[in-house]
């Protein structure tokens, strides 16, 4: 087996403050390391429940929650001297963690009250890793060194299949509500008392993995309070322009009614739903048309010469696609007016960070996680204002270099294309052929140009090949592999896979678990330093125009000119900031991928290079030069 399947190839053990574990205090002279503030109840409580440390437990309205923060003038209050520190930078703001049952539900709706929380402990999240996280995988399982099974039974305030949104609850708590139990501060404590005896004997990889899904939620929250700024009546221009005035209820835009009836008319079907798969089928196959489903990928294969339909009917789904992920309805649903001084709408991805397995973010509707370039264009900068996009090249590759000392590999993408690399290394005689044989390593593919360049990528980069060999291999006996942190595959279901295609299929999901999860856990420790780092910038600037509807309080972190983090793909950002301050945004986020990178595999010489650019509006970005890391 693979060192790095053991998880061998430790974090770097200079771990940056922004997602030190809160459960290793560190040593300082005349303060805590660290103060605890226990927070619970939510905007849809009467009341919300606050406490210091072991102190007293301090109660008050949600709309008065600000009455009960520690007071940083006091010099008796522990959690004002940690802040105080703090900000003199003896112990980094860090030294408060808040502490509360899930980030969506206190930090979300509180967010204008609490301002910018640098540091908590989000116990959902983490009790959802250290579940999955156990010590039964049997012989083959790669050793996360956490212990699960020492966690009793989570109580029903913790439920970890749970994913509460940002949007709080309108009902009350009963029978329809979506909201769990809400905790006592005492049972906040004793909770964060047993995480911190779990992980105290886990590795050091999972505690940083813990500490890095706190710092996830606050992200996510803190997005979907900025919001994307959203040009509403560009996006209605764009439907009318693509599809046609917008319909009655019920019937179709112009452009798709009159595809529809070239549909119909080409089939000779005068009644045909084009929208029904069954009835669309049976009319393609009447006619002819060589298609075993009514699938855009199947079409897509067919020559429009080979029958008249092919080309209405993929212009009709292409069309219809967009009708039902961003049309009218959508926008209706999805995009908050503009209010007060901004002259852009808002959308409000609602992530739900670590949702997939492998530690991807999902989201609660809405197409957060995809948002087509024919609309692109409505996303757009309020004026004076910039979006800074930044998105990381070939993450995937990169982090199997580092997490299996692959330095051969990783000297192929050295500051430059990977895939052009590969190609510079004598690989291969394209970039093309070597990007699908790369990600035929890491996907399991067998077949084609994947099958006949996987010996030359075993000969030239053996330790990256042998870790995805070695996870392919253990996932087709029914073991269970973990990312370089510490994240565990989940078993297989009923035990090994006994049928060999089976088998086969399961490996291919372990072979690429251990790299798309490796790759989620540098994204997210990306993005963990680089909101703080934005929200560290000084200098004079446009007010900002984020708001939500409550009123803000003055220490509100989009109060300030500061950048905000607005919207989150994978291995894709943007930023939203003040015109003058893009090129400080992009020294923050060029600098925080490097700390990623050093973050989680110390000195190892991997980089990550960065595809960054800056315009008004999303689409004026689509054409970025190469990741070279500048715009």
């Amino acid at each position: 087996m693979s060192n790095a399947l053991r998880n061998d190839c430790e974090p770097a053990s200079h771990v940056s403050q922004y997602v030190t574990s809160p459960l290793r205090p560190r040593p300082a002279p005349d303060y805590p390391s660290h103060v605890e503030i226990y927070l619970t109840g939510d905007a849809n409580e009467d009341v919300v429940e606050l406490a210091v440390g072991d102190g007293p437990v301090h109660t008050a309205p949600p709309e008065e929650l600000h009455t009960l923060l520690p007071d940083p003038a006091d010099p008796a209050d522990p959690a004002g001297r940690a802040g105080r520190a703090g900000r003199a930078g003896t112990g980094g703001a860090g030294d408060i963690v808040w502490v509360w049952a899930d980030t969506a539900r206190a930090y979300g709706p509180a967010l204008h009250r609490l301002g910018c929380v640098r540091r908590c402990h989000d116990l959902r999240a983490v009790e959802r890793l250290l579940r999955s996280v156990d010590s039964s995988g049997g012989a083959d399982s790669a050793d996360s060194s956490g212990r699960a099974d020492a966690l009793p039974t989570t109580p029903p305030w913790l439920d970890v299949s749970h994913h509460p949104p940002h949007t709080p609850d309108p009902a009350p708590r009963g029978l329809f509500s979506t909201q769990s139990a809400t905790p006592t501060v005492a049972e906040l404590r004793a909770r964060y008392a047993l995480h911190a005896r779990v992980l105290e004997s886990a590795s050091p990889g999972l505690r940083l993995l813990a500490a890095a899904e706190s710092a996830g939620a606050l992200v996510a929250a803190e997005i979907y309070a900025a919001g994307l700024p959203w040009d509403v009546g560009r996006h209605r221009e764009i439907l009318e322009q693509t599809l046609g005035p917008r319909p009655a209820a019920g019937r179709r835009p112009a452009v798709m009614a009159g595809l529809t009836e070239e549909i119909r008319a080409a089939l000779h079907a005068p009644r045909l739903n084009p929208d029904s798969p069954a009835a669309l089928l049976r009319a393609l196959q009447a006619a002819g048309v060589p298609v075993q489903s009514t699938s855009k990928w199947e079409l897509r294969a067919l020559d429009p010469a080979l029958h008249p339909v092919v080309t209405p009917l993929l212009a009709y789904k292409r069309l219809a696609r967009l009708l039902a992920a961003n049309g009218w309805a959508w926008l209706d649903e999805w995009i908050v007016p503009p209010e007060h001084t901004r002259l852009r709408g808002r959308f409000r991805p609602d992530y739900l960070p670590s949702a997939v397995v492998t530690g991807r973010w999902a989201a609660h509707g809405g197409g957060a996680m995809q948002i087509p370039k024919s609309i692109r264009g409505a996303v757009a900068a309020e004026p004076g204002w910039s979006l800074v996009v930044a998105d990381a090249a070939q993450i995937e590759p990169r982090v199997l270099a580092a997490m299996s000392h692959d330095r051969a590999l990783a000297a192929a993408g050295d500051g430059r294309d990977l895939y052009t690399g590969l190609v510079a290394s004598g690989l291969t005689d394209s970039r093309e052929r070597a990007k699908v044989g790369m990600l035929g390593a890491l996907y399991g593919s067998t077949t084609g140009t994947s099958a006949e360049l996987m010996p030359l990528l075993r000969r030239a980069y053996p330790r990256a090949m042998a870790l995805v060999d070695d996870a392919a291999r253990i996932g087709e006996r029914g073991g269970r592999v973990s990312t370089h942190l510490g994240r565990r595959s989940p078993a297989h279901v009923g035990g090994p896979p006994a049928d060999p295609r089976a088998a086969r299929a399961w490996g291919r999901f372990t072979r690429n678990f251990v790299v798309q999860g490796s790759a989620a856990e540098w994204a997210v420790a990306w993005m963990a330093r680089l909101r703080l780092a934005l929200r560290d910038l000084d200098g004079p600037a446009p007010a900002s125009p984020s708001s939500l509807s409550s009123p803000r309080s003055p220490s509100s972190p989009s109060d300030s000119a500061r950048p905000e983090l607005v919207y989150f793909l994978h291995d894709e950002i943007i930023v939203h900031c003040p015109t003058d301050r893009v090129g400080q945004v992009r020294e923050a986020i060029e600098a925080a991928a490097a700390e990623a990178g050093r973050l989680l595999f110390g000195s190892f010489p991997i980089t990550f290079p960065l595809t960054v650019a800056a315009g008004s509006r999303y689409d004026e970005t689509l054409e970025r030069p190469g990741p070279s890391g500048h715009i």
